[in-house]
């Protein structure tokens, strides 16, 4: 803890000085961040290092196995408000679900009774078990551990994905074509961010950030012609 106190002092007497002026407009003005991203609570995984993104760049939620679980009024984990306030609120324009390799929540799959005595760790994983279905029923018996694991954390990110897809706010701003999803998996080895290609349902590597792979691009349905009435 002393580490993490001695930080919080450099901060404020040595790097909080020459950034006062952005904190200060950032109160000011309010914070316009640019996307929600739900990652992992990990502590390797950093989404503002990985972006470089700065203060008021990122509204960022962080939780074990980077899940969204289907909406529902009981708001599990606070997960489904944070969601909520970053469309209706904040207007962010892109979500990202970002998942990683070496991720403990998905190897605790792998290890039937690892989580027996963590009772709520286990309740919240059921919201990833359809990840673990993929896993068992359409890829090879004969893959290794860590090919396992790192096939088990990319079929988490597109479920989680679809489980978003359930809250109100985000089917809407998809379908009005106001909001983007991506799906990404960022990797501990090499530092490389994989993001799901929706046309082919495969992740690869972000080559050109001007035009990176989108899960679910936005859509805007609302020109959409109304249905005929039949006449009698």
């Amino acid at each position: 803890m002393q580490g993490i106190l001695s930080g919080a002092t450099r901060f404020r007497c040595d790097v909080f000085p020459n950034q006062a002026e952005m904190y200060r407009k950032l109160v000011s003005d309010g914070q316009h961040p640019q996307a929600l991203i739900i990652s992992c609570a990990d502590s390797r995984v950093v989404p503002e290092l990985i972006t470089q993104c700065g203060p008021g760049d990122l509204f960022v939620c962080r939780n074990a196995g980077n899940i969204v679980p289907p909406y529902a009024l009981s708001n599990a984990g606070g997960v489904t408000s944070t969601i909520e306030y970053a469309v209706k609120v904040l207007g962010v324009r892109d979500i990202v679900v970002c998942g990683h390799s070496d991720c403990g929540a998905m190897k605790a799959f792998l290890k039937p009774g690892s989580t027996d005595a963590l009772p709520a760790v286990a309740g919240w994983l059921r919201h990833a078990c359809a990840a673990e279905a993929v896993l068992r029923d359409a890829y090879p018996d004969d893959l290794a551990p860590a090919e396992k694991a790192k096939a088990l954390a990319q079929e988490n990110v597109v479920v989680q994905l679809n489980h978003l897809r359930t809250h109100p706010s985000v089917a809407a701003g998809v379908a009005s074509g106001t909001l983007t999803l991506h799906g990404w998996l960022f990797d501990l080895d090499t530092g490389t961010v994989l993001a799901l290609d929706g046309e082919t349902g495969r992740f690869r590597p972000m080559v050109d950030p001007a035009v990176p792979p989108v899960a679910v691009p936005p859509a805007d349905r609302r020109a959409a012609a109304p249905f005929a009435v039949a006449a009698e």
